[in-house]
């Protein structure tokens, strides 16, 4: 299609399409069912090679250079910058957050399909790299931040069991207690 376009034209053309592929991505990313980011979904499965997020710590650095990056704040407010709140509610939403982010910029890394469909090799070649380049950061970020979050979830939830624990265990010794006493 855009193959015999002179190559203004066609980059003109391909940051138009590339804007409203994006534009049309977020507003479906906005407009889901916040089920369909559930972290338990294949999508947002930890992969072996990942290690628990190590990967993206050791190899990647991502430490040095993710708080770089700038972030949207969701339709909500809901800003990932740093946890204000360490329910599991709180907790939850983050995670459900971090699939919706990574499932936009993957999304949007799926527009090569149509730039190699519409242009030539080259062209589609070097969009697909910027395509990749403005994207994978940030679905990478998206994670790096899920494992870890998994990972206090998990904390804060064997805390709150073992203080249950503690508090059925007093209850129980002063149910005894009284008991004797009777």
């Amino acid at each position: 299609m855009l193959r015999d376009q002179p190559f203004i034209n066609a980059l003109l053309i391909n940051l138009l399409l590339g804007a409203v592929w994006h534009y049309a991505t977020f507003f479906l990313c906005v407009s889901i069912n916040t089920s369909a980011f559930d972290a338990n979904r294949r999508m947002y499965q930890p992969h072996k090679w990942e290690r628990g997020g190590k990967f993206y710590s050791d190899v990647l650095k991502i430490n040095r250079w993710k708080d770089f990056l700038p972030q949207h704040i969701g339709k909500d407010g809901f800003s990932k910058d740093h946890i204000d709140d360490v329910s599991i509610e709180y907790i939850d939403e983050f995670i459900m957050e971090t699939c919706r982010g990574e499932w936009n910029h993957t999304v949007n890394c799926m527009f090569t399909i149509i730039l190699f469909i519409i242009n030539n090799f080259l062209m589609a070649l070097v969009l697909s790299l910027l395509l990749f380049i403005g994207n994978m950061p940030f679905a990478v970020i998206q994670r790096y931040n899920r494992f870890r979050l998994q990972k206090l979830r998990k904390t804060i939830v064997r805390k709150m069991e073992r203080e249950s624990r503690k508090l059925n265990m007093t209850a129980e010794k002063q149910a005894d207690c009284s008991a004797v006493e009777n």
